[in-house]
């Protein structure tokens, strides 16, 4: 399996197709770890109980 330079794997993406594999090829080292983050209303937050309530008034609305 020779390479036929077809410069996919020099495109800098993680994913790519190799044409002399025949195959997808998951470029491992080029990969960015992400950690989830949680964001949002929490009831320790001091306007939770405003912010609930003023969706709830909303909902009753409609």
């Amino acid at each position: 399996m020779e390479c036929i330079e077809c410069q996919n794997c020099k495109m800098g993406q993680t994913m790519y197709y190799c044409a002399a594999k025949g195959e997808f090829v998951i470029d491992s080292s080029r990969m960015v770890v992400v950690e989830k983050t949680r964001t949002g209303w929490k009831k320790g937050d001091p306007k939770y109980e405003r912010h609930r309530r003023k969706n709830r008034k909303e909902m009753e609305n409609e």
